[in-house]
């Protein structure tokens, strides 16, 4: 597949890297720094663009979109318009109507939209959801998560933390993640309590959220992502009514990826447990490449569409209207 890049920094670099080791070719890349765009195009062999017009309009396949936010869905619009398949970076946009523009559009065009949501792809997670799907721990009941990091030096002025160009702060940047793997386990979901305080950066967006979400039969997700978390977090329950699974870490700085899976006995009591650990390199960049290229072969919709994120920011807006920032 010939592949364009928008967006060159870090995640434009991990997608390359996860395109080629997949056999793609990346043709034609552009970012607003030249200096990315072209030490990129010389990785890659890719022509450089000036800019995302002219990649589209490039002898291509599919665009990848990693950008930042404000621009994403107006990009994917035109990308789907043009007729190229699109992954675009999570959370796709800055507001549920734009996101709503490109599921249109895509639906519209016959075209993949598929979503960064390269959580999905980690092993422990996957894992975890072929379990559920077995049945290995029966009928759902809730989940509990845990996100976080403590920023670094300056992060208050990095583009993350305006709400005009980012969309929100830590619900937005690592909340989106465990909104969407909630849905992803649970099913849909409608708000019933949300908290987004400013502990400790001065910003004008949260630092830190806290969510309970609903789903049907009464299932719930709690949930809090923190930019206040000063050792790295990643934590996930699975509760079902005959066992539990646990997911935590990520690899790097927030562990060793390990899913354990609690399995009730009769006689209750202590459980039975399974641990698999994954200590390799993450590649839920490489797989999550390989289902957007299956969704395209195949003509079928993408594990994390566009409509996912349609659905993860009438979430989100509905918690900035329950809980405005509080500093």
């Amino acid at each position: 597949m010939r592949l364009g890049i928008i967006g060159c920094g870090l995640i434009g670099n991990k997608r390359a890297t996860a395109a080629i080791d997949c056999g793609a070719g990346v043709t034609a890349v552009t970012d607003l720094n030249e200096k990315l765009a072209s030490a990129l195009a010389a990785r890659t062999g890719a022509a450089v663009h000036p800019d995302w017009q002219s990649v589209v309009a490039a002898d291509i396949d599919a665009v990848v979109i990693a950008t930042t936010h404000d621009v994403l869905a107006n990009i994917a619009l035109g990308a789907i318009e043009a007729g190229r398949h699109v992954l675009v970076e999570k959370p796709a946009g800055i507001r549920s109507g734009d996101v709503a523009g490109v599921l249109a559009a895509a639906r519209r065009n016959r075209k993949v939209a598929k979503v960064g949501f390269n959580y999905r792809f980690h092993p422990a997670m996957a894992k975890a959801k072929a379990l559920i799907d077995a049945g290995a721990i029966g009928p759902l009941m809730f989940v509990r998560a845990r996100h976080g990091h403590g920023g670094r030096v300056g992060y208050e002025q990095e583009w993350r933390c305006r709400r005009e160009v980012s969309g929100g702060g830590e619900l937005v940047d690592q909340g989106s993640h465990l909104i969407d793997l909630a849905r992803w386990y649970l099913g849909d979901l409608t708000l019933k309590y949300a908290a987004a305080p400013t502990y400790y950066w001065p910003i004008a967006v949260e630092d830190n959220c806290f969510l309970a979400l609903e789903g049907e039969a009464g299932r719930f997700a709690w949930l809090h992502a923190s930019w206040s978390e000063w050792k790295n977090i990643f934590s996930y329950e699975i509760s079902g009514r005959n066992g539990k699974l646990v997911i935590d870490g990520m690899g790097g700085s927030y562990g060793t990826e390990r899913l354990t899976f609690y399995k009730m006995l009769p006689q209750m009591g202590p459980p039975e447990t399974m641990i698999w650990e994954y200590p390799g390199p993450d590649m839920s960049w490489v797989e999550e490449y390989k289902e957007f290229v299956a969704a395209i072969e195949q003509n079928r919709l993408p594990v994390g569409d566009i409509a996912d994120a349609h659905a993860l920011w009438l979430i989100i807006e509905e918690v900035y209207r329950a809980a405005p920032v509080r500093r």
